[in-house]
């Protein structure tokens, strides 16, 4: 925590130490927060946002698949960032919206009201480490993704985190950086807070949606191989899959291409030829050397 941070909360910029909700409340004892997290960029012309129309398209689905409404209009969110960002804009960052019940609830579990939203602009860290692009390990957890039908994986919800958060302690246990969770059918789902990727054959593999998280990295690296003309398929994969991949990397808001350089007892080239081409057009993307992607940003 820091006290020169400033955090838009419920239409007041407060400091960081007054951005705060009962411990009891619905959104902290439930888990039931929804949240959003996507970059911000120092611009030729000033700080960009990094997709953030498709964030808050998620943000917003995520509430309907939960019966939840938001207590903000996505134009008044929008206004909301781009004053956490005046305020607060330091370079290089992450801008995190959180939307969560923030009344004390000891036994109610469906409240009535709108969801209140926080804003928070988060300079880069040592921990964020946004863009470190350092080759990592991962292992293949025992845990499993949630299934569909106990709760709507597709929402960006607090609790839905819980078997990431179980895979990425298992993986350190074992001495891996990651670990991918397969879903309850056995097929490749994801990791802790990442998109999954392999490449064999020479060809571009991922899962299909539907019992993974719609996530905006991995639309925005599809959409990338697309433009590039790598071929690129959403495929039901297995573990075996993963052992015979001849390049693998995850995907998430903080680095959108994050090469694995070994998988269980397995080395791989890291990067891969493909691995290493989307790396360079995600970095000359991030760094405006290009404007083939510039509608991946939004000003402010």
């Amino acid at each position: 925590m820091t006290d020169k941070r400033k955090v838009w909360m419920n239409g007041r910029m407060v400091s960081e130490a007054q951005a705060t909700v009962p411990l009891l409340s619905h959104g902290f004892s439930r888990g039931s927060a929804i949240f959003e997290a996507f970059g911000v960029h120092e611009g030729p012309e000033g700080p960009l946002v990094f997709r953030m129309d498709e964030h808050l398209k998620r943000l917003q689905r995520s509430a309907e698949l939960l019966g939840m409404e938001l207590a903000y209009s996505a134009q008044e969110i929008i206004s909301a960032v781009a004053e956490t960002v005046r305020t607060n804009f330091t370079g290089r960052g992450l801008i995190k919206i959180m939307a969560y019940w923030g009344k004390e609830a000891v036994v109610k579990m469906v409240p009535d009201d709108k969801l209140d939203v926080a804003i928070f602009s988060i300079e880069n860290s040592h921990e964020l480490r946004l863009d470190d692009a350092q080759p990592q390990t991962a292992c293949l957890s025992s845990w499993r993704k949630l299934h569909p039908e106990t709760v709507p994986v597709e929402a960006k919800a607090v609790g839905n985190y819980l078997s990431g958060y179980m895979a990425r302690k298992e993986a350190k246990s074992r001495g891996y950086d990651l670990g991918l969770l397969l879903d309850t059918d056995g097929s490749l789902a994801e990791g802790s807070i990442e998109s999954v990727f392999l490449v064999r054959d020479g060809i571009l593999l991922t899962p299909p949606l539907g019992r993974i998280l719609s996530s905006i990295s991995r639309m925005s690296v599809l959409e990338i191989a697309d433009t590039v003309e790598i071929e690129a398929r959403e495929e039901d994969l297995r573990p075996g899959d993963l052992f015979e991949a001849e390049e693998i990397f995850t995907a998430h808001s903080g680095v959108k291409v994050h090469p694995v350089r070994r998988f269980e007892e397995r080395d791989l080239a890291a990067p891969g030829p493909i691995t290493a081409e989307l790396m360079k057009w995600v970095d000359d993307i991030i760094h405006f050397r290009t404007d083939r992607f510039s509608h991946f940003f939004q000003t402010l």
